[in-house]
């Protein structure tokens, strides 16, 4: 005869309770904003069907349900989730705020309200574009295996601008997604990867938020985006191809940091030091790399503004220094809020001694 453990089992139930109360007011959230009722309707061609982002999102959010569903009602000893920890936070600035902003939130509140908002912004985004990438890689890929065996005239220039570079760069994104996706929705302790602090402070959720719909609209109104293309156009042949493989360079060791990261990979978040990968060599190479192929993707739209004018050429090469500046900033409020939280940080930062550029800064 099995025998119930009540308390263990009312636990699991509040738990379960309190995440699923979360995802509906998210979800409600979401489908109320004008701008993400038309960010999430956009559709994305899977093979053969059309789907929508909200499409995407419901299944996603399915299938999630039902792994919280299993985990919470399988859990051996559950103890108080971020859920309720985040639920209690915000009964307390409902019923009493005058206090609360007074003296703060208790840290466990805080940290589970952090988490809970980290999850909601990023979670979603990271679901779709998930989707997104893998629906374009397989995309290109088909469509490079069904061209491999047509060669014709500059064949392989024409594989590479068709389907060659985007598949090789659908492919490094999806990849990166991947991990940051699994970051956000799944934080277990047998994969050691609980948020041990969310960046408490304005500053690192603006400069981190700056680069994410719907704010790097705002961000690249600020800054005269759109000048830095993902696949630049050069009129050599073959510097375009040494150029843009630079650039998928660049970008697979971007993604090797978020490999790196593995389930650790979120934003403003605190879930233990990784140093290995490219981690062994710069505390920041995801950013550098980043920012690096944005500036090659630059070349072409600043080689235009300096045949035009000297006001177009300072306004485009001002329009990605200003994102490089964000960037910049995203990585000295990241060293702020690791280091106050423990002294792992500053160890690494003894044997990783550079920020961007090995021997230099």
């Amino acid at each position: 005869m099995t025998i119930i453990n009540t308390p263990i089992f009312i636990q699991r139930l509040r738990n379960l309770s309190g995440s699923l109360l979360l995802i509906a007011a998210v979800g409600g959230f979401y489908a109320t904003i004008p701008y993400f009722q038309r960010y999430f309707s956009a559709q994305t061609h899977f093979f053969t069907e059309d789907f929508t982002r909200w499409q995407v999102l419901l299944t996603a959010t399915l299938g999630y349900t039902f792994l919280l569903l299993v985990f919470y009602l399988s859990e051996k000893s559950p103890g108080i989730s971020k859920s309720i920890l985040c639920l209690r936070a915000l009964r307390r600035l409902a019923t009493s705020p005058q206090t609360t902003w007074r003296r703060g939130l208790p840290a466990d509140e805080r940290l589970g309200l952090l988490s809970v908002l980290l999850k909601a912004f990023f979670a979603p985004l990271m679901v779709v574009w998930l989707f997104d990438h893998t629906a374009s890689m397989l995309s290109h890929g088909s469509e490079l295996l069904a061209t491999w065996e047509k060669p014709e005239t500059d064949w392989l220039l024409l594989l590479f601008n068709d389907h060659g570079f985007w598949f090789l760069f659908k492919l490094i994104l999806f990849l990166d997604v991947f991990f940051f996706t699994i970051g956000y929705l799944i934080e277990l302790p047998a994969l050691k990867n609980e948020i041990r602090s969310v960046d408490p402070t304005l500053l690192g959720w603006t400069v981190a938020l700056a680069c994410y719909p719907p704010f790097n609209d705002l961000t690249g109104k600020i800054f005269g985006g759109g000048y830095s293309a993902d696949f630049p156009q050069f009129d050599h042949p073959a510097f375009h191809v040494v150029a843009n493989t630079l650039l998928l360079g660049l970008m697979a060791i971007y993604t090797s940091a978020s490999i790196a990261l593995n389930f650790k990979a979120s934003n403003l978040t605190h879930r233990g030091i990784i140093a290995h990968g490219p981690y062994r060599f710069i505390r920041h190479p995801a950013y550098v790399c980043k920012n690096l192929a944005w500036w090659i993707g630059l070349v072409p739209a600043l080689i235009l503004a300096t045949h035009t004018s000297l006001t177009a050429t300072l306004m485009t090469f001002g329009s990605m220094l200003g994102w490089s500046v964000i960037y910049y900033m995203r990585a000295l409020t990241e060293e702020d809020h690791l280091r106050s939280v423990d002294d792992t940080y500053d160890e690494y930062c003894q044997k990783v001694k550079y920020r961007f550029i090995p021997g230099v800064i």
